[in-house]
């Protein structure tokens, strides 16, 4: 049987304003919105492209906003949307690493204090200010805000110039492009490509969610120094977390003593999250997650294209980096056995 039969959410890509958003998911209008937040000096937002540290799709039917006591949090709680038929996660690896790492920061290393709620995932505690509701809570939502985003930065708030902060996790797109593929064949809200080869020609056209990952990384990148922002690589997260926690815990200005701070790595490695609800989205129900497929969490490795890749593609892949790329300084870790 063809999966795409299985399916019980066909959402559509919807162009707009040069980018594409998932029909079901965000409202173009209420996109657009975001533009005109008003920002605190204590938000937060991580910015990926999808699967570059691994992405998620939201979903909006009927949903609620509660208030939980979350212990280690300076307001004291943390508000977050609890959806009905529903998901509140889009598609990222560094954004769910991110998620993780963010949390047990804000609570000093105490994973039980996140297992407190374990009725919900990250998602829940840190999501998507682009899915449908999200932008309204967030407007009324306690300090810190911590929200997680995969737009482009023509979308976000003007006063990130001034306010807030930004960590944006970039991750060497080959690895995300398989990333990515695997994804859409587990997400049951997204056409399941026919075949790798497929899924390839449209990830390099930017006929995604997410569009152009050169856009999307290019255009962020440009606009570092225009705002307080952390410029981290998933394949820096890999080769060394302990000093990916500790950059990331002072860019927050977070004080945590060295046990508090162990503790935070320990809790965010791929071998521990895999094991934590809140964290792998195991819990998310089967009629998001094709869970037959695979696990959401898949991997966590570099290098894995060179399983997927054919010469051709390879070659192809690297010319066209080489050209949209020429004139950013950035560079990527291909593979693992690279890593020094």
């Amino acid at each position: 049987m063809d999966l795409n039969d299985a399916k019980t959410h066909n959402h559509e890509l919807v162009p707009h304003k040069g980018f594409k958003l998932i029909s079901g998911t965000h409202d173009p209008e209420d996109v657009d919105q975001i533009y005109n937040l008003e920002i605190r000096d204590s938000d937060v937002f991580v910015v990926t492209y999808p699967k570059s540290g691994e992405r998620n799709i939201e979903m909006e039917d009927s949903c609620c906003t509660h208030t939980e006591e979350a212990p280690g949090f300076a307001a004291g709680s943390i508000t977050y949307t609890v959806v009905s038929s529903v998901t509140q996660w889009e598609c990222t690896k560094g954004t769910i690493w991110m998620q993780q790492i963010l949390l047990l920061l804000e609570m000093k290393g105490d994973v039980t204090a996140i297992s407190k709620l374990n009725k919900f995932s990250n998602a829940d505690l840190i999501p998507w200010i682009e899915v449908n509701g999200n932008r309204q809570a967030f407007i009324t939502a306690p300090s810190p805000r911590l929200r997680v985003t995969h737009l482009q930065h023509q979308f976000m708030p003007p006063a990130l110039s001034q306010r807030g902060k930004v960590i944006y996790v970039a991750r060497n797109p080959k690895d995300v492009l398989v990333s990515y593929f695997y994804f859409h064949k587990l997400a049951n809200m997204l056409e399941t490509p026919k075949d790798f080869d497929e899924f390839f020609e449209k990830f390099m056209r930017g006929d995604v969610f997410g569009c152009s990952w050169f856009d999307h990384v290019k255009t962020w990148f440009s606009h570092k120094d225009d705002m307080n922002m952390l410029f981290i690589t998933y394949e820096e997260m890999i080769q060394d977390l302990q000093s990916a926690v500790e950059r990331i815990s002072s860019f927050l200005g977070k004080e945590l003593t060295d046990e508090q701070l162990a503790n935070v790595v320990k809790h965010s490695t791929f071998k521990n999250m895999k094991k934590i609800p809140q964290a792998n989205y195991e819990q998310v129900p089967g009629d998001l997650l094709n869970h037959h497929q695979g696990r959401f969490m898949r991997k966590g490795t570099i290098g894995d294209w060179k399983n997927h890749f054919t010469v051709a593609q390879n070659e192809m892949f690297d010319k066209v980096f080489h050209k949209e790329m020429k004139d950013f300084p950035l560079s990527f870790i291909w593979d693992i056995r690279n890593m020094e």
